[in-house]
């Protein structure tokens, strides 16, 4: 079988790599409007791509990869699904007019009064929540949780930005008081959205972790061949080589289950969340071992905060501690393995 990418994908990929390694920050939204990623799979009808979330994968690896900060992941992995439940919403998603992010949890309320939705109460920790254009709220109404759209911007809402451990993925939490919100979707097909979105957000995630993985892979490298020690470079010694093999070892892994869950949402297979969840559980420690590695290999200079490894480190770590543990998503995936 072939596994291979397409030409499509590899320009993609390229395109991809030369756009970030210059416009990595927020500010670059409208460009990637214009580059067609923010509506990759949105449909055509709706102005976007119409492609798969294998052509999503892509461009979350490579935002991994370059550490991108602008609300990518919020918008397209956390509030999409449920943005396409009103699709004059997808169009200005597509075109770069609108940003979205989740906020979770079930401390929030939500009350109907005549034509009204109001929403009450605190959320969980929301991504972006203070650089997004609208929030996508799980609230719980008379029948069961459903899917609400709130504007940030309004008077009712009250939103207390974290200091999180990664400094260009802020999280905060969104306090509301009797706030008017928009049904999107409500129950049970509010659960089915719920359950879609997280099985997209792990594999963003895990498709991130890998391109975290794969620059401290090649940043250690780099390292390696060129300083040296006692006549030879620092990776001819199996101290420093062996930790630069196991990364590589366990970046083309993570790579493969990332890719795996990739293809499995964009088919709608039924393995789906298992292949996110083993896929974010693996891919999430490799990062996170891989700037270790990476760390330790460049000695001293790797520890200061005048090279790079320390941002890829707190990525990873953002990563790793999203949804649950690793050990706890490894206890779900024994729980679908084993059954029980």
């Amino acid at each position: 079988m072939d596994f291979s990418f397409s030409p499509e994908q590899d320009q993609l990929r390229a395109q991809a790599r030369s756009f970030l390694e210059k416009r990595r920050d927020g500010a670059s939204w409208p460009e990637l409007a214009r580059l067609g990623w923010t509506g990759a799979s949105i449909p055509e009808a709706q102005g976007g791509a119409g492609l798969s979330f294998i052509e999503e994968a892509i461009v979350f690896e490579e935002l991994g990869r370059a550490l991108y900060a602008g609300p990518y992941f919020s918008t397209v992995a956390l509030a999409l699904p449920a943005l396409a439940c009103a699709p004059e919403l997808l169009a200005k998603v597509a075109s770069g007019a609108f940003t979205a992010t989740l906020a979770a949890g079930t401390a929030v309320e939500a009350r109907r009064v005549g034509d009204r939705w109001l929403l009450r109460g605190e959320t969980g920790l929301v991504p972006d929540a203070g650089a997004v254009d609208a929030f996508v709220v799980h609230a719980r109404g008379p029948d069961g949780i459903g899917l609400y759209l709130a504007d940030p911007h309004d008077a009712q809402a009250r939103i207390r930005v974290l200091d999180t451990v990664d400094a260009s993925r802020r999280l905060g939490r969104v306090t509301f008081a009797d706030h008017d919100a928009r049904l999107l979707a409500a129950p049970p097909a509010a659960a089915k959205i719920i359950a879609s979105t997280r099985r997209r957000a792990l594999a963003a995630l895990a498709l991130e972790a890998v391109g975290v993985a794969s620059h401290a892979l090649e940043l250690g490298v780099e390292h390696a061949k060129g300083r040296e020690q006692f006549g030879r470079p620092i990776g001819a010694y199996q101290a420093v080589s062996h930790k630069l093999a196991d990364t590589y070892v366990e970046t083309e892994l993570a790579r493969s289950l990332a890719y795996w869950a990739a293809w499995c949402i964009a088919e709608d297979d039924g393995q789906a969340e298992l292949a996110a969840v083993a896929a974010k559980s693996y891919a999430a420690e490799a990062a996170v071992a891989a700037c270790e590695r990476a760390i330790q290999v460049h000695g001293g200079m790797g520890f200061t905060w005048d090279h790079p490894l320390h941002r890829y480190y707190k990525r990873a770590l953002w990563i790793e501690a999203f949804d649950r543990s690793a050990a706890a998503h490894r206890a779900e995936i024994a729980q679908a393995v084993l059954g029980g």
